[in-house]
C-alpha cells in the first residue's frame, strides 16, 4: 500500500517535471510577443494623474486576469475536442499580428497631423471616472486579443503533449505573462515620478541624486518609443514565423534565406497585403 503511494507521487513528480520542461519551452515561444505587450500596454496605463496610475493598472491587470480565464479553458476545450482547429486560429492570429504591424509602420511613415486632445479644466469628477473606466476597457480590450496570441502560441508548442502537460504548461504561461508585463508596466509608469521625488530631494543640480532623477524622467518616453519599435519587429518576426511553420509552401521557397530575415519578409509581406485590404475596404466605405 505504501509501495503504491510513493509511486502515485513519483508519477505525479515526474508530470510535473515535464510540465516545467514543457512549460519553458512555451514561455520562450511567447516572449517575442511581450515585447508588444509590454509597450501597448505602457502607452494604456501612462496619461492618467499621477494617483490614479497604480489603481488604474491594477483594475487593467484584473482585467487581465479574467482575459485568461475566459480564454483558457476555450482553448483546452478546442485542443481537448478540435486540436485542428489550432494551427488555423494560429494563422489567423499571425495574420492580425502582421497587420498590426505593417499598420504601426505605415502610420510611422505616413505624414498625419497629430491630433491633440483639448482638456477641459472645467471637467467634472464623475466625467474624469466615465473617461477613466473608458481608456481601462479600451485597455482590457487590448489585453484580450494579445491574450489570446499569447495562449495560442503557447498551446501550439505543446500540442504534442498529454492534456494534462498542456493546461499546467500553457496556464502557467499566460500567468507569468500577465504578472511579468503589468508589474513592469507598473515599474515603468512610476519611473518619472521616483525621478522627480529624487530631483526634489537633490541639494544642486550637480549631485548624483539629481542627476540620476533626470535621467529617470527623460528616459521614460525613449524606453516606450524603443519598446514599441522591438514590439513592432517582434510581432512581424512571430507572424512570419507562424505562417513559415505551418506552410510548407512558403518554408521550402524561402530556406535559402536566414530564418529572421525569411520571417521578416513574410510577416511584412502578409501584414502589407491585409493593411492594404484594409485600407481598401476604408476608401469604398467612405465613397
Amino acid at each position: 500500500m505504501t509501495g503504491g503511494f510513493f509511486a502515485l507521487f513519483d508519477d505525479i513528480a515526474s508530470l510535473l517535471d515535464d510540465a516545467a520542461v514543457v512549460s519553458k519551452v512555451a514561455a520562450k515561444k511567447t516572449t517575442s510577443i511581450l515585447g508588444d505587450d509590454l509597450a501597448v500596454n505602457a502607452q494604456k496605463a501612462s496619461g492618467f494623474a499621477s494617483s490614479r496610475e497604480l489603481p488604474v493598472l491594477w483594475a487593467i491587470t484584473k482585467g487581465s486576469f479574467r482575459n485568461k480565464l475566459i480564454i483558457l479553458p476555450l482553448a483546452f476545450l478546442l485542443s481537448a475536442f478540435a486540436p485542428w482547429s489550432i494551427v488555423p486560429i494560429l494563422m489567423l492570429g499571425g495574420v492580425y499580428l502582421s497587420y498590426e504591424a505593417a499598420e504601426k509602420i505605415y502610420e510611422y511613415f505616413t505624414p498625419h497631423h497629430d491630433m491633440k486632445e483639448e482638456t477641459n479644466t472645467e471637467t467634472s469628477p464623475q466625467e474624469y471616472l466615465q473617461a477613466e473606466a473608458a481608456k481601462v476597457n479600451s485597455a482590457i480590450t487590448t489585453d484580450f486579443i494579445l491574450s489570446i496570441e499569447i495562449v495560442i502560441i503557447a498551446l501550439g508548442t505543446v500540442l504534442t503533449q498529454p492534456l494534462f502537460i498542456q493546461i499546467i504548461a500553457v496556464t502557467v504561461v499566460a500567468f507569468l505573462a500577465t504578472i511579468g508585463v503589468y508589474g513592469f508596466v507598473a515599474l515603468l509608469v512610476r519611473m518619472d515620478d521616483f525621478g522627480f521625488a529624487l530631483i526634489e530631494k537633490s541639494k544642486n543640480k550637480q549631485s548624483f541624486l539629481y542627476k540620476l532623477g533626470r535621467v529617470l524622467v527623460v528616459s521614460l518616453p525613449k524606453i516606450i518609443k524603443a519598446l514599441t519599435i522591438v514590439g513592432t519587429l517582434a510581432m512581424l518576426l512571430v507572424g512570419g514565423g507562424i505562417f513559415m511553420h505551418n506552410v510548407h509552401q512558403i518554408h521550402d521557397a524561402l530556406n535559402f534565406l536566414p530564418s529572421l530575415v525569411a520571417e521578416m519578409l513574410v510577416g511584412l509581406f502578409i501584414g502589407s497585403l491585409a493593411f492594404g485590404i484594409h485600407l481598401l475596404y476604408e476608401k469604398i466605405k467612405a465613397k
